[in-house]
């Protein structure tokens, strides 16, 4: 589709630009719909943030905007409305301007997780939850989670005072959620998520025991390196239902676009239609040969990069 005076802008703003994949999977959907619109990367750095945030509302053909690292935590302190989820995660990754002029941030890396999770027949309602990693996508997962009604969240990190933070935020919002804080032993939670970077390099150490999950649990990934990690891998050959990193990213568009006042295409379709090189990955059959993980002691599995988890 041409773009011309009548093409509305989604502003995908991050720095540096060369790895957005937005575009890729937003605009041929466009397409597709019949819209006369497209999301366009733009390259911020910090410094300038605050200031082109606002300005680049000023356009009149604007519907909102994109956010991604390393602006994700500022942008919560720059607009005029923080959604819940936003402010508990202490980010955000959506803006829109109101018909007011008021710029709203929301953050949609959990909805996506928890759309996820619903769409595979699993109801997070009443579940008890082990969330390892308290970085931005480990505190939008469980923002998203508490939401959905949980009744008890674990949360670990090596850097334990971003985990408490994040527990007095969810207690805030959510007075009746039981949280826990200091733990990464899977055993007796019903889900199971991996918000760390551990599966992003080849060899990295499994997040948890994964002969302390529950068969019957249900598992979350949120690398996307490979479709199925080594984490994934093992949980799968211990029986888990489990969710591989690309479902989040693919199931949060949709919440996104109705965001932004579109309507929503399936998850299925945006797959479909995106134009990723490579192509994202069919899940494996139960019969591919898979990679043996490393067994490693528990504390020796929770040795991630702390930076890469903020």
């Amino acid at each position: 589709m041409l773009i011309d005076g009548h093409t509305e802008l989604i502003a995908h703003i991050g720095f540096p630009t060369h790895a957005f994949k937005a575009p890729l999977i937003y605009n041929p959907w466009f397409d597709h719909a019949g819209l006369n619109a497209r999301v366009v990367p733009m390259g911020c750095k910090p410094a300038d943030y605050p200031a082109f945030l606002r300005a680049v509302f000023t356009l009149t053909n604007l519907r909102g905007a994109l956010i991604t690292m390393p602006h994700k935590v500022a942008t919560v302190g720059l607009v005029d409305e923080v959604r819940p989820a936003a402010r508990i995660a202490g980010a955000a990754n959506a803006v829109r301007r109101e018909a007011d002029g008021c710029l709203v941030a929301d953050m949609f890396d959990g909805e996506g997780f928890v759309r996820g999770m619903r769409r595979k027949g699993v109801e997070p309602r009443g579940a008890g939850v082990l969330i390892v990693g308290a970085g931005g996508v480990g505190c939008a997962i469980a923002a998203s989670l508490a939401a959905a009604g949980v009744d008890t969240l674990s949360l670990f990190d090596l850097r334990a005072q971003a985990a408490e933070d994040l527990a007095q935020r969810l207690r805030q919002h959510h007075p009746r959620l039981t949280v826990r804080t200091g733990c990464a032993d899977p055993a007796g939670h019903d889900i199971v998520v991996n918000a760390t970077p551990l599966g992003m390099e080849t060899g990295d150490p499994l997040p948890v025991d994964v002969e302390r999950i529950a068969p019957d649990a249900f598992v979350g990934e949120v690398v996307m390196r490979d479709t199925m990690t080594a984490f994934l891998r093992a949980a799968q050959e211990r029986g888990c239902r489990f969710q591989v990193g690309s479902d989040m990213l693919f199931e949060q568009i949709p919440a996104y676009l109705e965001f932004f006042g579109w309507d929503s295409p399936t998850p299925e379709l945006l797959r479909r239609l995106a134009r990723l090189e490579p192509a994202p990955a069919a899940l494996p059959g139960p019969t591919e040969a898979a990679p043996a993980p490393r067994s490693l002691p528990l504390a020796r599995n929770l040795h991630w990069r702390a930076a890469a988890s903020k």
